[in-house]
């Protein structure tokens, strides 16, 4: 499925992220003879040249001779730099010269990322740089958007795209060079891509393989690898670090203070606050837009700016008077989590805070649970908080933990995803490169014997192995959708008790990030009154497809949809965007079930029989999580093993 045109949320991730600040001068090209570009075949614009003076002053930009050499005389290259050295916009444009050159006999580029949102933007700036297209010669592709072409030559791809890519094209044989990014966040994908590229690379000795990632991890994959060039990229500037005389009680309430201090003193520049969680980022997004309205208009305005993650959402749109804007100083003010290095794409940041605690999921595989804890960053990760003032000349971090605690309480390095993560879906993905003889995996990490163990038992316990341990023809179609392999099963059992329809809905809903937004102070009242018209006496699975039926009507029934549909949402307390990003999930869900013929039935959502095969569909999926989740009379009991017979027969 192709998107050549943006949607709203891209728009303004582009706009509020854009590294240029717009006060630089536009550099005109004298002369009647301009240079052709290679890849579109069009004369050079004037804003390649700009954009090309400013790639030079990049402390990347002096390795490119170096890289060119090491990438044409060996297989696999290492680049080890700080961050915000502009490895990841320039190395990829790089490797597509190198492709150019050799007339793209072995294929084209493909650069990975941890993050959704990271991945667009740099397809986003690359495409600026080259000074073309993008969706033509530049593009990318994440969960369930693509903007790329047959035409394609350089494409921006999530570390799991390109892991599903592999089940069908198990060589990635249209590929010439692979660039794996952020090598450094040890995820579970990039780990698993590592390991398989191994036997790619002696499959295909003419494939290059590139890996970004930071100084720290640089020595160990060496090891992993063999004897490999590995280039070193420093940021020459040196932060100045401010650490705090003592553990703060509260750090979230510290930072948001140290923050309106910084933005009081008028001393200008862009702010970045590392916060522990998610949770604490929306939190401080709402406490600072009501704020803002007890400042001092000489102050300028400060716009907060959330970057979470592992949501799907970009940012949310701001609002404001674009005359106003012209007229006093803006601030934006970043608000991430120990994970979000990777997402902060914007010049001018002059302070950084820094709170040196993370609240993250651990997954216990005896209990099949995640359990969150919080706990102190690793060394490396406060490393690199540091490094994004690299490109400031009067940058200032400040830590809100003591400097003794960085030594004492700090882990050296980031702990890997597989490590600490369920693997059922990882192993899911194994058994079906199995088939492709790429099976075993040869982990930089070894994962955890019994999580492994647990995984394989939880995809026995849904029919997705034979006897012999081996994929069965359930497990082969529960691995073509890219979904949890629970959903996946319950997707499935619903092709059976004939309720697909409402089955895809649920799916399509839990996998798209929460509807439901988060109140702001005063109005929390308010919006529960509008979410208990949509609510379900059967649950909370069933008040989704009430929501998404609601949405998908006042679509329908709209002269004027765009609007229609964000008036409504706001009237409902809902979140536009992530209904929208709902519809395109169903619909290419709807899409893998044509493809591999599985039957689609009518919707008859309300009916008692229709709420009932629900539940039964939902059970063959999640029956391992019952105990877990709720609290149930010897009714229920009674209920769900006669639902559990009926499966079983």
């Amino acid at each position: 499925m192709e998107f050549l045109s943006f949607s709203p949320e891209i728009h303004c991730f582009s706009e509020l992220l854009d590294c240029s600040d717009g006060d630089e001068e536009e550099i005109l090209v004298c002369g009647e003879d301009f240079e052709l570009n290679p890849f579109d075949g069009l004369p050079y614009s004037s804003r390649y040249y700009k954009l090309m003076k400013e790639r030079e002053e990049l402390p990347v930009w002096k390795e490119k001779h170096t890289f060119m050499e090491s990438l044409l005389r060996n297989q696999i290259v290492i680049v080890s730099g700080d961050a915000k050295t502009g490895k990841s916009s320039q190395v990829p444009q790089w490797c597509a010269e190198y492709c150019l050159s050799v007339h793209y006999q072995h294929g084209v580029v493909v650069c990975t990322q941890v993050h959704k949102q990271t991945a667009v933007w740099l397809a986003l700036r690359v495409a600026d740089e080259m000074d073309v297209n993008v969706g033509h010669e530049v593009g990318y592709f994440i969960p369930f958007e693509s903007c790329c072409t047959t035409e394609t030559i350089l494409r921006y791809c999530t570390d799991d795209m390109l892991q599903r890519e592999m089940m069908s094209t198990p060589l990635l044989n249209c590929y010439g060079v692979i660039i794996l990014d952020d090598v450094h966040e040890r995820t579970v994908a990039t780990d698993a891509l590592l390991g398989l590229l191994k036997d790619v690379l002696l499959s295909r000795p003419e494939l290059r393989l590139v890996i970004l990632t930071a100084p720290h991890m640089s020595s160990r994959l060496q090891n992993y690898y063999g004897s490999i060039p590995v280039l070193r990229v420093e940021n020459k500037r040196h932060a100045e670090v401010v650490y705090s005389c003592s553990i703060q009680q509260d750090h979230f309430l510290s930072a948001l203070k140290l923050l309106f201090e910084i933005h009081h003193t008028k001393e200008k520049g862009n702010i970045v606050i590392f916060l522990a969680c998610e949770q604490e980022i929306e939190k401080a997004y709402q406490m600072i837009r009501q704020e803002q309205a007890n400042f001092n208009p000489d102050l300028g305005e400060l716009i907060p700016v959330p970057l979470y993650p592992t949501k799907q959402d970009l940012i949310p749109k701001p609002n404001q008077d674009k005359q106003k804007c012209c007229r006093k100083y803006r601030r934006k003010v970043l608000l991430t989590t120990s994970f979000g290095e990777s997402l902060i794409w914007i010049k001018n940041v002059t302070f950084v805070i820094d709170v040196g605690v993370e609240r993250r999921k651990v997954y216990n595989p005896r209990i099949r649970a995640d359990s969150v804890i919080t706990q102190p960053i690793s060394k490396s990760q406060a490393e690199m908080h540091k490094q994004i003032l690299g490109m400031s000349s009067s940058g200032k971090l400040f830590c809100l933990y003591p400097e003794e605690f960085t030594h004492k309480e700090m882990k050296p390095h980031l702990t890997a995803k597989i490590q600490e993560s369920n693997l059922t879906s990882m192993v899911l993905f194994l058994k079906r490169m199995d088939i492709a003889g790429f099976g075993h995996c040869d982990f930089i990490s070894r994962p955890a014997p019994e999580s492994l163990m647990q995984a394989l038992e939880d995809l026995d316990y849904l029919a997705a192995l034979d006897n012999d341990g081996n994929l069965s023809e359930f497990g082969i179609i529960m691995s073509e959708f890219p979904l949890d392999p629970q959903l996946s099963k319950s997707i499935l059992a619903s092709c059976e008790f004939e309720c697909v329809d409402e089955m895809l809905t649920i799916a399509a809903m839990v996998t798209a990030p929460n509807c439901f937004l988060h109140a702001p102070p005063g109005t929390e009242e308010i919006a529960l009154t509008c979410w208990r018209k949509f609510s379900h006496p059967a649950g909370d699975h069933f008040t989704l497809i009430n929501v998404f039926n609601a949405f998908k009507e006042v679509s329908a029934n709209s002269a004027s949809q765009y609007y229609s549909n964000e008036k409504w949402c706001r009237d409902y307390f809902l979140s536009c965007s992530a209904l929208r990003m709902a519809q395109i999930i169903r619909a290419e869900l709807v899409e893998i079930m044509k493809r591999i013929e599985l039957p689609i039935s009518e919707p008859d959502f309300g009916s008692n029989e229709n709420i009932l095969s629900i539940k039964k569909s939902l059970l063959s999926g999640y029956f391992m999580h019952v105990r877990k989740i709720i609290v149930v009379s010897s009714y229920c009991i009674a209920e769900l093993y006669r639902m559990l017979s009926e499966n079983a027969s």
